[in-house]
Order: C-alpha cells, then structure tokens, then sequence
C-alpha cells in the first residue's frame, strides 16, 4: 500500500506515557508528525500532546481515504495522548487507531485539556472495529494498565464514543481497572455540549444520522474496489464478442460487446452510487434488494437504449447485471450504522447462491448464444 510522508512516523509505539517511548522525546522531530504539538508531563513521564488543528497533510490524508488509496494503512500508535495541559482532573476520550477518527476526535476537543487514549484497533474504525472485537474490553482494559493511567488521573472516569459501546463492556471494564465507562455522543462535535450537561448526551446526540452528504462521501470507496476488476471485465467482454472461426474480429467485439460493457457500467453506477445515495428512499430494508431494484431499472433502461442487442445476451444481462448491482450495493452495508453482523450474514446465506445462480445462467445463455454465431458462419 502506498504511503504518504504522514503515514512513516505512525509507527512510533507511545508506550506507559514515557515508558517505552521510542527514541529521545526532545530529539523528536514533530514538523514529521504535523499533528504533533509537543510534550506534558504526567506523573507516569512525558506524554505526547496532540495538535486540535487539521494540517493540509490531514485533510489530503482524509481525501486519500475517502477514495480508497491510504483506507487500510492510515494509522497512529495506540497508546496516551494529551491535548491542551491536562492534569490529573482532566478527562480521558477513547479512539481507535485509525486516523480518520483520531482526527476528528481531536478536532472536537479543541479548547479542552484532555486525555486521549487510542486503542489498537488495526487501523479499524471505531464502529467497525467495535463489531469485529478489536475496539472492545479488552482492548481497553490493557491499554488503561500499559499506559499507567490510574497513576496519571485522580478520577476513574473514560469516555468511550457511542459507536463504540457494543464491543464495550462497562462492566467488566469496571472490573479489571476501577474505571468507568461512560458513552460519549455520536459526533465528536458534540463533546463540548456533552460536558457541559454534566455527561449526559441529549436524544440529539444519541441519533445517529447519515445524510445524503455523508452518504456521497463514502460512494468513492464502494466505487474503486469494482472499478478494479472492471477493465478484466471489459476485455473479457470484447474478446468473448469478438472471437470467431477466423480469430478476433474488433469491429464484432465492439458491435456485440459494446453494450454490454455500457450495462455492466449501469450496474457499478447502480449499486455503488444510486444505491447508497437515495438509500432512505429506495424501497425495503434489505441492501441485497435495493440494490437489486436500482440495478433492475438501470438495465431495463439500458437494454432499451440497445434495441439491437440479440436476445441471448439480453436476457444474460437482464439476468446477470441486477445481481450484481445487489452484491455492489450489498458492501455498502459495511459504511452505514443502520446494520448488524447477522443482517449482513443473513443477507450474503441467501443471495450468494442466487449470485452464483445468475452468473451461471447468464454465462449458459451467452455460450448459446456463441455457440448459434458460430453455426451460422
């Protein structure tokens, strides 16, 4: 995976504030982390404290993300971090280790003395991570004890995000520490007014919301990870078309593959565009279905714009592409709040089989379909 020039210092392990700490703390060079902003003292050693503002590294890293190139390898060190000057009152946020939430979370305390500690989460997000069991009691428990945070607070109070909580345990947190778990808002945002009410989140700050504008945000990702496969797709398209007795004519591969590819594009708008965009508004719960529905439309809409298509690779593709559209718009599950582990088992039991079963038709009808060409040549 690539990197950029943020992602080299990530590395650096912050151990039990001071303890561990890689290298000479004063001779750290903080312009290779821009987000760094010096050092506090904690009666457990020096902690590194963390800048509030977002640097043009962090909003083009966050850019990065959004589309796909730095997801799986945008990361910081788990461990203790300080914002502000806090001291020993001061109040300890939770975040996972994947940068894109570190980063708002520090931009949500900004003007606060904090404590923030981040959890080894595999450069998961807080949500995702939560699910798969990296953002969890456990975790939390053993970077409270590595990082001699009862040494360095005089209260046993931890603020986890609320996208967090069904990995957390309040209780056995409570149990190997003394600490407890309370469950910060959904947005970072909103931290500020949730120490105000004496840590207590209102309605507003408990619902969780996914606008058409966060939705946008995250259609890149859904996009490029099919867009890698689409080009062996369309060749496989044209060669398919395009083979004869005689070898591979263009002219045949472009007339009888063309509109193919122009519907296998559909799908991948369908499905990991349309689909997640006018998610409220398309009907039934299921992904697997919506995105069946928008995909359906699409390729009635684009066999009518290829009237000349010949039946067998019409009904292939009136077939093939709406399951794909489903399995597109079934990934996008993994990018929304709205949905659990065993819906998205669920959903995979049953339609994998009807995937494989629409992939295997299709490819039945098109081998007639040759198989006809040929005999009439």
């Amino acid at each position: 995976m690539e990197k950029n020039k943020t992602s080299k210092p990530m590395t650096i392990q912050i151990g039990p504030a001071g303890k561990g700490v890689s290298g000479n703390p004063s001779a750290l060079k903080f312009t290779q982390l821009p987000w760094a902003d010096g050092w506090v003292s904690s009666d457990s050693g020096p902690v590194m404290r963390i800048s509030t503002k977002w640097t043009r590294a962090d909003y083009f890293g966050a850019l990065r993300c959004r589309t796909g190139s730095l997801r799986n390898n945008y990361k910081v060190a788990p461990g203790l971090y300080a914002v502000g000057s806090p001291n020993s009152d001061s109040d300890i946020f939770v975040s996972a280790n994947y940068k894109l939430s570190f980063d708002y979370l520090r931009r949500g305390l900004d003007g606060l003395n904090a404590w923030v500690l981040v959890l080894d989460t595999k450069g998961i997000n807080v949500w995702c991570a939560a699910g798969k069991g990296t953002f969890g009691a456990a975790e939390l428990t053993r970077r409270i004890k590595s990082t001699g945070l009862a040494g360095i607070v005089g209260h046993k109070r931890i603020i986890v995000p609320q996208l967090g909580a069904v990995g957390v345990s309040a209780h056995d947190v409570r149990n190997g520490t003394g600490f407890m778990v309370h469950y910060g808002p959904v947005l970072a945002r909103d931290i500020k007014a949730f120490i105000a009410a004496r840590y207590r989140a209102s309605d507003e700050m408990r619902t969780v919301r996914f606008p058409i504008i966060d939705r946008l945000a995250l259609t890149p990702m859904e996009i490029r990870p099919v867009m890698r496969h689409f080009l062996i797709f369309v060749l496989s398209v044209l060669v398919f078309f395009g083979l004869g007795r005689e070898g591979i004519i263009f002219g045949r591969a472009f007339s009888g593959g063309g509109p193919v590819v122009g519907l296998a594009g559909l799908a991948v708008l369908s499905g990991a565009f349309l689909t997640p965009l006018f998610l409220p508004f398309v009907p039934f719960r299921s992904f697997a279905l919506k995105g069946l529905l928008t995909g359906l439309a699409a390729t009635l809409l684009g066999l009518s714009v290829f009237p000349e298509m010949d039946a067998y690779p019409r009904a292939a593709s009136l077939i093939f592409f709406p399951a794909a559209s489903s399995y597109i718009a079934l990934q996008f599950t993994g990018s929304t709040t709205f949905t659990g582990m065993t819906g998205v088992k669920k959903e995979l039991k049953i339609g994998l089989p009807l995937y494989i079963a629409s992939s295997a038709v299709s490819l039945i009808l098109l081998v007639l379909h040759k198989t006809i060409k040929w005999g009439s040549l």
